[in-house]
């Protein structure tokens, strides 16, 4: 049985921010873009949490539910460095570690470097390590694969550590929403609590063919998710050439206001990813797979860092280049690469 970590530093931008300044410990601190320049919140510590704040919401929109709030711009080089010496933390207990973003690793420690004996002690001496080396807290979770690991370290926020061991995953999972799951975005869970489909408990109540019939490929991968069957592996190459989601749809779609809805719904998710892994990028491409099964791509460049809605924009205008009216599509795709960094002039300007 494999043992997996997955290790999320708490609030990181924001802890980094009060950590290196404690005057602003106990207050709601958010970093991100300015207001008056239509900027949206990246972080926001948990003192700012408790007034409804959150990532990439307008910062405007933040203001208003927390007038009081402290604005900070982002100071990435300073994250980047940070998550790069966490991660050597990470080494001395494993060689496989996989960066999901700079507050968040996978690790694989079934043969730790330590000869450690459980996960749980490993995961208990990692945080221990964070804390004393870097004054920074780390949510674990602890678990047989990734899934299942990803949802535990999100139990018990701040400074949390949630074992799941195998006998326990089907009551661990019985009471959980179905959103929890990868895959469940805004559009498929409206589709399930349509069907009266709230918790994963109920989702495990469909067969693998009616879950197939319904969302394909996603149906399947549903199925065993709802089981808390996870075989992906801790993937330690970090050779990040691009952000892309895709989905594959049960039926074909026809209608361009769905193929919009989806198009959003891959551009947020996307989106999310850039923003925890500080990345901006220039290209948007758009992947449309044909009921034939034929293969189409569209790109679209620009000079500047992408933001959310240019991504949406430029994905729903590249669909409108493509036959995808006519034939109609079985999979939809974005991606997000060509990685843009910022003048380093323009951002002293701005300090």
């Amino acid at each position: 049985m494999r043992k997996i970590i997955h290790i999320d530093l708490d609030a990181f931008y924001t802890s980094v921010e009060q950590r290196d300044n404690p005057q602003l410990l106990e207050l709601p601190v958010v970093v991100g873009g300015r207001p008056e320049s239509r900027g949206v919140v990246a972080a926001a510590s948990y003192q700012a949490r408790r007034f409804g704040i959150h990532s990439a919401m307008p910062m405007r929109t933040a203001l208003r539910l927390c007038p009081q709030l402290v604005i900070l711009p982002l100071r990435m080089e300073v994250y980047r460095q940070l998550s790069t010496q966490i991660r050597q933390i990470f080494f001395r207990y494993t060689h496989l570690v996989e960066p999901v973003a700079l507050d968040e690793c996978y690790l694989d420690v079934t043969d730790n470097l330590q000869s450690i004996p459980t996960a749980t002690q490993t995961a208990m001496a990692i945080k221990q390590q964070i804390r004393e080396q870097m004054q920074l807290t780390a949510s674990a979770g602890v678990a047989s694969n990734k899934f299942l690991a990803k949802i535990a370290s999100d139990m018990e926020k701040p400074d949390g550590l949630t074992v799941i061991k195998p006998r326990q995953v089907e009551a661990f999972l019985q009471h959980l929403p179905v959103n929890k799951m990868w895959g469940v975005g805004p559009i498929t869970n409206k589709q399930l609590q349509q069907m009266q489909i709230q918790t994963i408990g109920q989702l495990r109540q469909l067969s693998l063919a009616e879950l197939s019939r319904q969302w394909g490929k996603l149906g399947v991968r549903l199925y065993h998710l709802a089981r808390g069957q996870d075989d992906q592996a801790v993937d330690p190459s970090d050779d990040r050439k691009s952000v892309s989601r895709e989905t594959t749809f049960a039926e074909d779609l026809f209608s361009l206001s769905r193929m919009e809805q989806e198009l959003a719904e891959l551009s947020t998710e996307v989106a999310e990813v850039l923003r925890r892994e500080g990345l901006r990028g220039r290209r948007v491409t758009l992947k449309v797979r044909y009921p034939n099964f034929q293969i189409q791509t569209r790109s679209q460049s620009q000079a500047n860092g992408l933001e959310e809605e240019q991504i949406r924009q430029i994905s729903q205008g590249l669909v409108r280049q493509t036959t995808a009216l006519e034939k109609g599509v079985r999979l939809l795709g974005v991606s997000v690469s060509n990685w843009w960094q910022e003048n380093p002039l323009q951002l002293r300007l701005f300090d």
